[in-house]
C-alpha cells in the first residue's frame, strides 16, 4: 500500500464527516501542518513489515474434490511437515480456517476473505511442525466465525458425520468434523462463544477451551479480544492433553497472555486420578427453555459415572449463569463489530501481530456484504447502531458486569473443583432448508450457546466431553475448572472417557 496524503477537496469532507466545521483559510493552514504531521507515514510506509518467517519450505495447496469430502469440512488441502522428531511425530492435524498458514488460502467462512493467502503463519501453526505434526489442510468453518450452527459458511453447509442434514455445530465446524471421521487425529479450534466446545459435543469428541490467554491468539483472526481463546479439538482425551501441551505459553506478542503461566504437563495428569475431587452440577446449566430431557440425563448419568470413580458429586447453584450472556453480549456484539468490520479484521490498541494482507483483504469487506451470512450481518448492524447512538456505553457496562460473571463462578469454584452442565442442551438440529429465512438462519446460528457463552466472558477452562447418546447423535458432558487448573479437568475427562463407550450409553 502506497501512503497518499489527503487533496482539499477530501480534507473538507473529512472535517465535514468528523466535526470540524472549517472555514476555507483555516483548512488551507491545517492542510499545511498535515503535511509535516502525515510525513512520518511516508517515511513508515518505506520500512518493511516486521513480521515473523514461516519455518520450512514451499507449500502447495488444493481444493479436495466432493467426492473426497463428503460433509464439506475441508477447504484445502496441504501436507506440510518439518519431518523432524516430535511430541506430536506423525500427527495429522487441521486447522481452522480463521488461523493463518503462510501460503495457504485463508477464507475464514467469508467470501470477504476469499481469495486471501497468509504471509506469516499463527504461533501455534509454528508450534504443531516444530513438535513432529503434520499439517493436512484447512478446515471449514462459519463466516467469520459468528456462528455455533454449521450452516453459514459461504463454501456452504458442513454435514454431522453421525447424520447428514445435521448441524456439526460451530463455528470450528470442519474441525471437529474431520476429527470425528478419523481424516486427522488432532485439528485447532477456536472458541468466542462456544465454537470449540459446541462443535466438539455435537460430533462426539473431545474439545477443550483452554484459560483466556494459556494459548497464543498470535496470526489468527481476532473477534474480540476479551472473548479469543484457540484450543485442541480431538478424538480423545490423552491427544487433546499432548496437544495442548505442545500449543500453550507466553509467545512474546499476545497480549492476552499477560497472566499465563508455563504450560503444564497436561498428559501426566492423566493418571493422577480422582479421588476426592469435588464435582458440582451447576443448577442453572440444566433446564434450559429448548433443552432435551434425555440429553440432560445422559450428563447426570456421566456425573453418577464420576461418583462411582471416587469423585464427590453434589449440586451448586450460580444464579448469574442464566444471565450471563445477556448481560455481556455487547462484548460479542461490539467488539466484533470493532474489531472485524470497522477496523479492518484486526483492532487497534494491542501490542499484537498486525499482518498487512489480512488487514487490507478486510478492508474491503464490503464489496462482498451481499454473500455475508444473514448472522453477520444481523450482528453487524446491530453493532452499527451501538456505536453511532450510544458510543461504548454498553460496552462498558458489560465489560465491568463481566467480572462479576468471573466472580460468581469463582466463589462456585471455591467450594468444589469442577462445574459440571450439558454442553450443548441438544443433540444436533437439522440444518436449516433452502427455504429457510434470514430469521430462522439467525436463530439457528445461536440456539446452542446458553451453557458455553459465559465461560468466554469468565475466562474459565471448559472441556467438553462425549458421554452418551440420544436417537444416535452425541451428547457431550462440559466440565468448567479454576483458570490454568487445566490439569484437573484432564483427570476428571480421563476418568469419564474410560467410565464407558459413550456410544453405548
Amino acid at each position: 500500500m502506497k501512503f497518499e496524503r489527503p487533496t482539499d477537496e477530501e480534507l473538507a469532507r473529512i472535517a465535514e464527516d468528523a466535526g470540524f466545521d472549517l472555514e476555507p483559510e483555516e483548512r488551507a493552514i491545517y492542510g499545511g501542518l498535515l503535511e509535516g504531521l502525515l510525513g512520518a507515514y511516508a517515511a513508515l510506509d518505506a520500512e518493511p513489515d516486521p513480521l515473523p518467517t514461516p519455518v520450512g519450505g514451499d507449500r502447495s495447496s488444493w481444493r479436495p474434490a466432493a467426492a473426497e469430502n463428503p460433509y464439506n469440512a475441508w477447504y484445502v488441502r496441504t501436507e506440510i511437515s518439518l519431518e523432524t522428531p516430535g511430541p506430536l511425530s506423525g500427527c495429522g492435524v487441521a486447522v481452522k480456517d480463521n488461523v493463518m498458514v503462510a501460503g495457504v488460502p485463508m477464507m475464514n467462512g467469508s467470501a470477504a476473505l476469499e481469495g486471501f493467502v497468509p504471509e506469516v503463519d499463527a504461533t501455534i501453526v509454528t508450534r504443531l511442525l516444530e513438535a513432529g505434526a503434520v499439517i493436512l489442510g484447512k478446515a471449514h468453518c462459519e463466516d467469520l466465525c459468528l456462528s455455533a450452527g454449521s450452516h453459514t459458511s459461504a463454501a456452504g453447509p458442513v454435514h454431522n458425520p453421525h447424520r447428514i442434514g445435521h448441524s456439526a455445530g460451530g463455528s470450528s465446524s470442519g474441525s471437529a468434523v474431520l476429527v470425528a471421521c478419523g481424516e486427522v487425529e488432532m485439528a485447532i479450534g477456536g472458541d468466542q462463544g462456544g465454537s470449540i466446545r459446541i462443535p466438539a459435543a455435537l460430533c462426539g469428541v473431545v474439545g477443550i477451551k483452554p484459560t483466556w490467554g494459556l494459548v497464543p491468539y498470535t496470526g489468527i483472526g481476532p473477534i474480540e479480544m476479551t472473548l479469543d481463546h484457540t484450543g485442541p479439538i480431538t478424538a480423545n482425551v490423552r491427544d487433546n492433553a499432548r496437544m495442548l501441551e505442545v500449543l500453550a505459553g507466553p509467545d512474546g506478542v499476545d497480549p492476552r497472555q499477560t497472566t499465563a503461566p508455563p504450560p503444564s504437563s497436561y498428559v501426566d495428569a492423566l493418571d493422577g486420578g480422582i479421588d476426592g475431587l469435588r464435582v458440582a452440577l451447576l443448577t442453572e446449566g440444566f433446564g434450559h427453555p429448548n433443552a432435551t430431557p434425555e440429553v440432560e440425563d445422559s450428563v447426570r448419568a456421566a456425573a453418577e459415572r464420576l461418583a462411582r470413580c471416587g469423585a464427590r458429586v453434589s449440586e451448586r447453584s450460580v444464579p448469574m449463569h442464566r444471565r450471563a450472556s445477556a448481560l455481556t453480549l455487547p462484548l460479542l456484539v461490539e467488539g466484533m463489530y470493532r474489531t472485524v468490520l470497522r477496523d479492518d479484521g484486526q483492532g487497534v490498541g494491542r501490542p499484537d501481530l498486525y499482518v498487512p494482507g489480512y488487514g487490507a483483504k478486510m478492508r474491503r469487506w464490503r464489496e462482498h456484504a451481499a454473500a455475508l451470512s444473514p448472522m453477520v450481518v444481523s450482528l453487524g448492524l446491530a453493532g452499527a447502531y451501538l456505536d453511532r447512538r450510544f458510543g461504548t456505553h454498553y460496552y462498558g457496562k458489560a465489560m465491568n458486569l463481566a467480572r462479576q460473571v468471573r466472580r460468581a463462578y469463582d466463589d462456585a469454584l471455591r467450594e468444589v473443583d469442577c462445574l459440571l452442565m450439558p454442553t450443548s442442551s441438544l443433540t444436533a438440529p437439522p440444518l436449516p432448508g433452502p427455504e429457510a429465512g434470514i430469521a430462522e438462519r439467525v436463530a439457528r446460528a445461536g440456539e446452542v450457546v446458553a451453557n458455553t457463552q459465559p465461560f468466554d466472558v469468565s475466562h474459565h477452562p471448559a472441556i467438553s466431553v462425549p458421554c452418551g447418546r440420544v436417537d444416535g447423535l452425541p451428547v457431550g458432558a462440559m466440565l468448567v475448572g479454576r483458570h490454568f487448573e487445566e490439569t484437573t479437568l484432564y483427570r476428571l475427562a480421563q476418568a469419564l472417557e474410560a467410565s464407558e463407550d459413550w456410544r453405548r450409553c
